[in-house]
């Protein structure tokens, strides 16, 4: 194990072995494998956002045998996905990349201003199907969002007790806020803060932008001078408010854009301290050869 992911696991005292072993199973994987870093890829997006949508610009990736392929063929530290995706795998993939099932999805057939998802999988589909980690999400900014801190509380002590890390998707969304507001600095870093407050071993959010939602948090930000600009600083924001930066945040890569303009983000996010991404339609809408070049630089950027 190397000296830096020792450190990280030291940030976790209070779990036990097992959640701490595959904590470790994960940071030791793969082209990042003792550095500190991740790069994860997540298929959830079927579920989310529909299969055209998702898999139509690369049609190849319909079929679930060709996310695990292109995750262990990248060198990820880890793959997550919901429960059919992982079932579909996890037996002839066995043992060779971390997986992590997605134990909660939210579709977009009935609009809701105020979203929940819905639990699709438990605990024991995922000791029964391997995985290192259940990953979970929350929508902070939802007049629902009791509900699922409730259930998040139950799901989580639930895997920490067989040995399992908690993964949390922390998307601020709903009434609360407004559009602009999802990515807002303060709102992104608040996300990061429940989640790590949650029990989170590992926190996604979205990259934060330099808009500042509440009007309370603006005085604070303004008082103290809290850097907007540039994209490093917020990341360096966001990642201290999980811990002070002893919490494992990670990234989310969003829609399909240019090769230079995720790297900039990547390095962006390099730059401020963040532990890596988390990298779905930018890499699996792409062909594979592309998809492979792509994740081959993002990860040569966290490795410095």
């Amino acid at each position: 194990m190397s000296k830096r992911v020792r450190e990280i696991l030291g940030y976790y005292r209070g779990e036990n072995p097992g959640v701490l072993a595959n904590l470790a199973r994960m940071l030791s994987h793969g082209r990042l494998g003792g550095t500190g870093k991740m790069v994860i890829l997540p298929v959830d997006q079927g579920f989310e956002h529909g299969p055209a949508r998702s898999f139509a610009p690369n049609p190849p990736a319909y079929d679930p045998l060709y996310h695990f392929q292109l995750a262990i063929d990248a060198g990820c530290n880890a793959y997550a996905a919901p429960l059919g995706f992982i079932e579909a795998g996890a037996a002839e993939y066995a043992g060779e990349i971390p997986l992590i099932l997605k134990l909660n999805n939210h579709d977009l057939l009935y609009e809701e201003k105020d979203p929940c998802p819905s639990q699709t999988a438990s605990v024991k589909d995922a000791l029964r199907l391997g995985c290192a980690a259940i990953g979970y999400t929350i929508y902070p900014g939802s007049s629902r969002v009791r509900e699922m801190y409730q259930q998040l509380r139950e799901i989580a002590e639930e895997a920490k007790a067989h040995g399992l890390a908690v993964v949390v998707w922390s998307y601020p969304r709903g009434s609360g806020l407004s559009k602009q507001g999802e990515t807002a600095l303060d709102v992104c870093a608040y996300a990061a803060q429940i989640a790590a407050q949650m029990g989170a071993h590992v926190i996604k959010v979205k990259p934060p932008t330099a808009h500042i939602e509440l009007t309370e948090a603006r005085k604070v930000y303004e008082a103290q001078h809290i850097p907007l600009e540039p994209f490093s600083e917020r990341v360096k924001h966001v990642v201290q408010s999980a811990f002070n930066g002893k919490r494992i945040v990670i990234f989310s890569g969003g829609a399909a854009t240019s090769d230079e303009h995720l790297l900039e983000e990547v390095r962006g996010i390099h730059a401020g301290g963040g532990y890596g991404s988390i990298i779905g339609r930018n890499s699996f809408q792409r062909p594979r050869p592309q998809a492979l070049d792509l994740l081959g630089k993002v990860m040569s950027i966290y490795a410095g």
